[in-house]
């Protein structure tokens, strides 16, 4: 319906009932049954209003009134890794590139998968040098075996970062003549708009944590820079995830751990992003929308089962590694994130994370079997959670109560302003009983003087910035912000 292009009186008749829907009938909560229960992104006759006001004027810098949902599609189920050849076969694929990393490489996941495309008849050739959290030269490397061996369909098999190295192969090998940061998230790239579609890309996920089976997002270390930046945009997402709880059942608890609290910040980030309708600017043509988007009513019901699950399986997994419940209920969890963070967001734990394990000093987190300093994507997203959800609650308190009252926080008689407080706390305890986790990103090596550095780090993350609840769009005063949510996340 478009306003501007009826007479003004049929104008007004709509405009008047809108009206009327919106005083006569109260929306109610989709999560939870109650029209007391307020949320802010909820699509009420008043946003469809001003999204049909804003329809009548022309494009400008205005609020976003519309959100989309992407997602690959998904198999979920024990022993599905089997069916990975006669997908391809289906597909009628020629060459299939199969991208790993060494040690995935020879384990049972991988050896299934290569069984079952050898079974289906597809050929295949292997890039295994794939880098566990991925530098640009590691990614460039694999593009360019990508571009040597000329397949027309491609296979990741592992955690997140073989499934994002895969994707930048698919997209580079699809555009030959690009420059590598052409399609980099700007400002650290020219964040071009990808113009067709990819070839056909499955990935089968050996970690449950990054959901990047799901989404099209890809992310890695831009050294030069000392920062994590990363690739955004539909066209990459999978054209199928197999997620096989089978798979994940060689996790040393470490991955366990970091690869769940990355479940878990996506869960917490993109359930209390800004909403879809209060971003800005209004993309002038709707390829230019971007993957993320702000919460909606789709991605909240993914995030919020998400975070339940996680906060219910991940002490279990981490705890136990014959638990094959809480496994195979973390690798679900993590896939339902992705499709939440896919759409909506994530938000100032992961815009703080990237400069935290880009600037890495020389940690080497425990349990992690490579010949290089990391800090694993998931630690570096949790360290300062804590002191995110404090600051973030004031946005919206019932959402930060509601996500407290996950971890088991009675918030029956809380008051708004105890909801960053409340969340904070229960972070902090439920990062201590999981074990040997730091408690801070000084127990990464950073101090009070890193920060500064941390700070402009963080500030070109513009991406996921923007969709940050109660951060200041004033540069200076948000640069104040992020400096003292770095001082409080040296401890906890």
């Amino acid at each position: 319906m478009v306003f501007a292009r009826i007479a003004p009186t049929a104008r007004s008749k709509a405009l008047s009932l809108l009206l009327t829907i919106q005083y006569t009938h109260p929306p109610t909560c989709p999560c939870h049954g109650s029209s007391n229960h307020s949320h802010h992104f909820a699509p009420t006759a008043s946003s469809l209003l001003e999204g049909a006001r804003s329809l009548a004027t022309p494009v400008g810098p205005q609020k976003e009134y519309a959100f989309e949902m992407a997602a690959s599609s998904i198999r979920f189920g024990p022993g599905s890794t089997r069916e990975v050849g006669m997908d391809f076969a289906n597909m009628k694929a020629k060459k299939v590139i199969v991208i790993s990393d060494k040690t995935i490489e020879k384990l049972t996941p991988m050896r299934t998968a290569i069984e079952a495309l050898e079974s289906a008849g597809v050929k295949y050739e292997i890039f295994s040098d794939v880098m566990v959290e991925p530098k640009d030269y590691s990614v460039k490397k694999a593009i360019e075996f990508g571009k040597q061996a000329k397949g027309d369909a491609y296979l990741a098999v592992g955690g997140g970062s073989v499934m994002d190295t895969a994707k930048m192969v698919n997209l580079y090998t699809n555009f030959p003549e690009a420059n590598f940061l052409d399609f980099v998230n700007a400002p650290l790239g020219k964040g071009l708009p990808i113009t067709k579609a990819l070839s056909p890309l499955i990935c089968i996920p050996t970690t449950a944590g990054t959901g990047s089976e799901t989404t099209g997002t890809a992310i890695f270390d831009l050294v030069d820079k000392k920062a994590k930046t990363g690739i955004a945009h539909r066209v990459l997402k999978p054209t199928l995830g197999i997620c096989d709880p089978l798979n994940t059942r060689s996790m040393p608890s470490a991955v366990h751990a970091s690869s769940g609290l990355d479940v878990l910040c996506h869960a917490l980030e993109s359930y209390t992003a800004i909403p879809y309708n209060e971003r800005r600017p209004r993309p002038t043509n709707p390829i230019l929308r971007p993957a993320y988007q702000g919460a909606n009513p789709i991605s909240d019901v993914f995030s919020f089962k998400a975070l339940q699950m996680t906060v219910k399986y991940l002490p279990r997994a981490v705890c136990d590694p014959d638990d094959q419940e809480a496994q195979s209920q973390m690798l679900l969890a993590a896939t339902l994130a992705g499709v939440g963070f896919g759409n909506a967001g994530v938000h100032l734990c992961h815009g703080m994370s990237y400069p935290i394990s880009g600037g890495n000093k020389g940690y080497k987190h425990k349990g992690y079997q490579v010949d290089h300093p990391i800090i694993p994507h998931g630690v570096s997203v949790a360290v300062t959670a804590p002191a995110v959800f404090k600051f973030t609650a004031a946005s919206n308190p019932e959402r930060h109560l509601a996500a407290a009252e996950v971890f088991g926080v009675d918030v029956s008689n809380a008051r708004a302003e105890d909801a960053g407080e409340l969340l904070s706390n229960a972070l902090k305890e439920f990062l201590h009983n999981l074990g040997d986790q730091p408690k801070g990103i000084k127990n990464l090596g950073y101090t009070s003087g890193d920060i500064q550095g941390l700070v402009e780090g963080t500030i070109p993350q513009h991406r996921v910035l923007m969709l940050a609840p109660n951060l200041d769009e004033d540069l200076e005063r948000q640069k104040v912000e992020l400096n003292r949510l770095f001082e409080d996340s040296l401890e906890f």
